[in-house]
């Protein structure tokens, strides 16, 4: 039962904003005795309007790059008052201000092993600076940076798999989530805190701007990743995986493209169906991966 409302409305997020609904859900199950940093990027935007906040906790804005380091330090703090049992850290940041520009500060906290939760927010672009590529943005998504015409089927690259890198530091606790599935975020969560060391979990949160899809789709669009296999859902404790979300009936990938305009130049275009076979091989190549059904 929700007892706090730590999380306030009145923010300005964008309607069916998945990241909004998703950081809710985070810091309902984290509670009131948590200090939480967050990157710059949509969810401190949009929740931190000068002089308002949406925020219930105590909550440190950080530069793009280190949010993660930020909370390496507060974990630190913490532990020289010791206040480290009373008081949990959360660190937050969207897919570019962890996998690409924070990836580094993230590194560090992982290998120091600080006693922190990383959540990251993954909308699979730049979204609050223009919908630019980020390295977890999808393969043949048409963004400002990866535009997609009479030459191009948009970003060339494959979504970085930060889960793998984390799990590579030896750290305790990685898994993956949707906003689709809010349970499994506060299980996920819940558990994430109640161990101690570094945690990482990266939550999938389609963007109705950047993705150019209707606002009351987003949890459909949400459930379709999953569905597809084109965004797994699973854990890894101490480096094995322990647990999978199973998909037994794969949907085709061509469900989830089409309610997404950064996708509608692969059903435009002539060699489309080719592009959305590449798409298809790399849900495929996850579904077995995973063992997801």
């Amino acid at each position: 039962m929700i007892k706090d409302n730590l999380f306030d409305c009145g923010h300005t997020a964008c309607l069916g904003c998945g990241e909004a609904l998703a950081a809710k859900r985070v810091l309902q199950v984290a509670g009131k005795d948590v200090i939480t940093t967050d990157a710059t990027g949509c969810l401190e935007v949009f929740t931190t309007r000068y002089p308002e906040t949406s925020w219930g906790v105590p909550f440190i804005h950080s530069l793009f790059e280190n949010s993660a380091a930020v909370a390496s330090g507060i974990e630190a703090a913490l532990k020289a008052l010791g206040k480290a049992d009373e008081v949990k850290v959360l660190a937050q940041g969207g897919d570019g201000g962890t996998a690409d520009i924070g990836l580094q500060a993230l590194s560090g906290m992982f290998e120091r092993g600080h006693d922190v939760l990383y959540v990251c927010y993954d909308n699979e672009a730049y979204m609050n600076t223009g919908v630019q590529r980020s390295g977890l943005t999808p393969f043949d998504t048409a963004t400002a940076t990866s535009p997609a015409g009479k030459y191009s089927w948009g970003n060339e690259h494959r979504k970085k798999d930060i889960p793998a890198i984390a799990a590579a530091h030896g750290i305790p606790y990685v898994a993956t989530s949707s906003v689709a599935f809010p349970r499994d975020i506060e299980n996920k969560v819940k558990k994430a805190l109640s161990i101690t060391g570094p945690k990482y979990i990266q939550i999938h949160v389609p963007c109705p701007l950047g993705w150019r899809s209707k606002p009351e789709n987003t949890i459909k669009i949400a459930m379709l990743a999953v569905k597809t296999g084109l965004f797994p859902i699973y854990e890894i404790e101490n480096g094995d995986l322990t647990g999978v979300r199973k998909v037994s009936e794969p949907v085709p990938v061509e469900e989830y493209l089409k309610l997404q305009g950064r996708f509608a130049h692969l059903f435009k275009k002539d060699g489309g169906k080719d592009e959305i076979k590449k798409i298809q091989e790399l849900a495929d190549r996850n579904i077995k991966k995973f063992r997801l059904n």
